[in-house]
């Protein structure tokens, strides 16, 4: 769970915490660390030497969904990555789509992941990404998807920040 649950989509508040992501600050240096909330423990960013990556909404918990009821849920969040999509697409111009097939691959054959890679796959962010960069006037990346780990898991939709390009992996590199 992140301090996103129970929270509405709201696409303007989604597109300026991903505007201000984009402008903030990221470690220069460093392991890669998740960050809880303090009271409750739910996974509120995770950062790392060169890259954040915050949670921006969660559905509802899919337990006890099947069927259309769970295609629904899907179907809703990709609407609304869609909205955010097109907000940033304005912003940013277009897109590109970055696969995380590769990258899971990778983790289930045991071989090692590049970060931000690993810390997506750590938080169960397993959604394909819509990346833009480098961004106008700045040595920066940014990424946005929805997904989850497996059909019981909230659907969440995350923004990552990276001084880095955010490009598809090689399922075949090391």
């Amino acid at each position: 769970m992140s301090v996103r649950a129970g929270e509405a989509f709201d696409a303007r508040r989604a597109v300026a915490e991903v505007a201000a992501l984009a402008a903030g600050p990221v470690p220069a240096r460093g392991p890669t660390l998740g960050e809880g909330d303090p009271v409750t423990g739910e996974w509120r960013a995770t950062a790392g030497e060169g890259f954040r990556l915050v949670p921006l909404w969660e559905s509802d918990d899919l337990t006890g969904a099947y069927g259309s009821d769970w295609t629904d849920a899907e179907g809703a969040a990709q609407r609304q990555l869609g909205l955010l999509v097109a907000e940033l697409d304005v912003r940013w111009g277009p897109h590109r789509r970055v696969a995380m097939h590769p990258a899971l691959s990778r983790r289930r054959a045991g071989r090692p992941l590049p970060e931000p890679f690993a810390a997506l796959i750590d938080e169960d962010c397993h959604g394909d990404l819509s990346v833009w960069g480098p961004l106008p006037g700045r040595d920066r990346w940014v990424g946005v998807s929805v997904g989850h780990s497996d059909g019981d898991a909230p659907l969440v939709m995350v923004a990552l920040v990276s001084e880095s390009p955010v490009v598809e992996l090689d399922p075949d590199e090391a």
